[in-house]
């Protein structure tokens, strides 16, 4: 294989490992496209070209997470990782561990990690490389990063989410709650959620949200049916899919424009986090984008004149 080729086959792995370690899409894009710039312009060729453009990918991510953090810090309300439909790098014999290491409650306790914990227990963790490529990935030696990734296990085992083994279960109460968002069913969505659900938005003060976390079945339940059936009646569409290897669904205008995302946390039969994004920033991969705002004014002067 020529040197594009090469690099086409590991694209989806690249994109895996930097998503993972920065949480947001764009960022990975580039951190990608850097990788491939820098072994195109190599003149030598590694003897493992796996092992340097995994390491070349980490070194950038691990840069671009350390100046992102302050942003996150300042950042306007909750954040959440822009929202991934599919993940690009499959391996049957790790698919679990890819699916609950993608998903949002999994990157988010990632967020609590340095930036060399969490790449360290990405590359160990969720692909399987050994400690040989670790060290020359994140500059440290072996023995350094076998600390690292102690000190990471010990952070996410505290709070490691468990998620319901049976994706055809939780795809079938995924469908009962968009049925009952759809029809404004108080009932019936408080029957689907834990008691003390979450509902969680992101709008990075770029889009309306809420101005804090909603917690308890009957104000989630309650909340969500005010507002989705008046999306409903503005021809807002909800497409399920699965969001971060997570029930879940992408809302669309009445021009198909990308409105926000909703992915779901199931546990125990129950419905445990509700995590929306509707920052604008964050949906631009998945296509042209809604104006949330006009959108949210359609709501309100719908609500208005229904009274």
């Amino acid at each position: 294989m020529n040197k594009v080729e090469e690099f086409e086959e590991l694209r989806p792995l690249l994109f895996s490992i930097a998503y993972r370690i920065l949480g947001s899409v764009s960022e990975a894009e580039d951190a990608v496209q850097e990788t491939w710039l820098r072994f195109d312009g190599s003149t030598t060729l590694p003897t493992s070209v796996k092992a340097f453009l995994s390491a070349t990918v980490t070194r950038l991510s691990i840069d671009v997470l350390r100046s992102a953090r302050m942003r996150r810090e300042q950042y306007v309300g909750p954040w959440l990782p822009e929202p991934l439909l599919s993940d690009p790098y499959q391996d049957p014999a790790r698919s679990a561990e890819l699916a609950d290491s993608v998903s949002m409650a999994a990157l988010l306790l990632l967020e609590r990690l340095s930036p060399l914990e969490r790449s360290v227990f990405v590359l160990r963790e969720v692909f399987g490389f050994g400690f040989d490529d670790i060290a020359s990935a994140v500059g440290r030696s072996e023995a350094a990063c076998r600390q690292l990734l102690v000190r990471a296990r010990r952070h996410m085992e505290a709070g490691r989410p468990r998620f319901e083994a049976d994706r055809q279960e939780r795809q079938e109460l995924a469908t009962r709650f968009f049925e009952a968002l759809h029809e404004g069913d108080v009932a019936g969505l408080r029957d689907l959620l834990a008691a003390d659900v979450q509902l969680v938005g992101d709008g990075g003060g770029k889009a309306p949200q809420l101005a804090r976390a909603i917690a308890g079945a009957d104000n989630v339940a309650r909340l969500l049916a005010s507002v989705f059936p008046l999306l409903a009646r503005i021809d807002v569409t909800c497409e399920p899919h699965e969001v971060n290897g997570q029930p879940g669904a992408v809302f669309r205008d009445r021009d198909g424009k990308v409105l926000n995302t909703l992915a779901l946390d199931v546990l125990d039969g129950q419905i445990q986090t509700i995590r929306s994004v509707i920052n604008p920033d964050k949906l631009g991969h998945l296509g042209p984008v809604a104006d949330a705002w006009a959108i949210d004014g359609e709501v309100k002067q719908t609500r208005r004149q229904m009274k």
